[in-house]
């Protein structure tokens, strides 16, 4: 079960959760981060860290975020064909 990324990292960006996933399984563009449910192992460190609250297990997705679990797939998709949009280390806030 993988983890996803929520309505609270639109326009945030921080990436703090980036920098301690052993599986560097983020992507991002102009929104927000996602994360590649493929390469996830649950393992919890991001939701920690996260300054927003933006990131849950994909059964505990709030029912109003509920579409960000397809979205994830489906960017993070897209998002591997992008040059610079896999990120792997903590950028300042707003860099892509």
């Amino acid at each position: 079960m993988a983890h996803v990324v929520t309505e609270p990292c639109r326009g945030c960006k921080y990436t703090d959760c980036v920098a301690v996933c052993p599986c560097e399984c983020f992507y991002g563009d102009a929104d927000q981060l996602y994360i590649d449910p493929g390469d996830c192992i649950d393992c919890g460190a991001c939701t920690a860290e996260c300054p927003v609250s933006a990131i849950f297990i994909e059964d505990s997705v709030p029912e109003r975020w509920r579409h960000f679990v397809p979205l994830n797939a489906e960017r993070v998709r897209a998002l591997k064909k992008v040059p610079g949009a896999h990120v792997t280390e903590k950028v300042g806030r707003g860099a892509g």
